[in-house]
């Protein structure tokens, strides 16, 4: 997810995870008795705990029953079983999330999170759990496939997504921006938005949940590197790396963590959660072009190779 909020909310933010964390009693902090020491090894603020920022944020990330749920939750359970951690979730919204990790309340925020070179200056990012594709709400029977179809109509997203810059540099488009996703699915079924630019299972989602409103998932032909040089905002309507975000001096935890997502790829274990929450692998699980390049000598060796299926 893009999003992007101002300095202002990310201090409210602030103030905000910092109280959900100290309602927690005494016993919150305490490590599990049974914590290893490889375990112990990682540098969590609590040994044995991973303490996690989360937004709701169906079905990437909810919380029920204490627990976070959603692809991006079912991601980091298994990585955290696998490295004998106990999850912590602090509810939060999505300034707070940034805001948790780059002071360090949290081990670690998760959900569709962008990978940027600004970002990475203020924390960590794990390998890329999966990519996440530029998918378009639209209704049923309409097609569009490139940016040049979208020239003229109406454009919905929400308040803050980095799509509103790409929006606002479509000829002649009028963006609609809305304070959550419903409002996008509404106006789109009402026939007020002619495309609705969100996160993929958002869509997917809906379409499910709503088949009141008619709409159907279907992804924009990315723009080529021209129309990106001739267009910097249009680099937002191209698919995006996601990752697991951590405080800067967390560097041991995320090695581990983007080793068990690696692994995730190699045992067609990610694959299997993509299609549990209606993505498609090959959309999902392959890194396009420059995605690599974005990151070498930034946050990653020069010959790093972002994870992918099919290798």
């Amino acid at each position: 997810m893009t999003r992007v909020r101002s300095l202002a909310s990310a201090l409210s933010a602030i103030l905000l995870l910092s109280s959900v964390a100290a309602c927690g009693s005494d016993s919150d902090d305490a490590a599990p008795k049974d914590v290893s020491a490889k375990t112990a090894a990682l540098g969590t603020l609590t040994p044995g705990v991973i303490k996690v920022a989360v937004q709701p944020y169906a079905p990437y990330t909810s919380v029920k029953d204490d627990k976070i749920v959603g692809l991006d939750g079912d991601i980091l359970a298994q990585v955290a079983k696998k490295l004998g951690l106990k999850i912590e979730p602090q509810v939060t919204d999505f300034a707070g999330m940034l805001a948790g990790v780059q002071s360090r309340r949290v081990d670690i925020t998760i959900g569709g999170v962008a990978w940027s070179a600004d970002r990475q200056k203020q924390g960590l990012f794990t390998d890329p759990p999966y990519y996440s594709p530029p998918a378009m709400a639209v209704r049923n029977g309409k097609t569009y496939k490139t940016v040049d179809d979208l020239k003229g109509l109406q454009l919905g997203t929400v308040e803050g997504y980095v799509w509103v810059k790409s929006i606002q540099a479509v000829p002649d488009a009028e963006l609609h921006a809305y304070p959550d996703a419903n409002g996008v699915f509404d106006d789109l079924g009402a026939g007020r938005v002619d495309v609705g630019f969100l996160d993929p299972l958002i869509i997917i989602a809906a379409q499910k949940e709503r088949p009141e409103l008619k709409i159907s998932t279907q992804y924009l032909t990315p723009p080529s590197a021209a129309e990106v040089k001739a267009e910097p905002a249009y680099a937002y309507f191209q698919p995006y790396q996601t990752g697991f975000y951590l405080p800067k001096k967390a560097t041991k935890l995320e090695k581990a963590i983007s080793a068990q997502i690696d692994a995730m790829y190699a045992s067609g274990e990610m694959n299997k959660l993509v299609e549990k929450y209606g993505g498609d692998p090959e959309q999902f699980l392959k890194p396009s072009a420059g995605m690599a390049a974005a990151r070498q000598g930034v946050d990653r060796p020069q010959d790093w190779t972002p994870p992918s299926i099919g290798q």
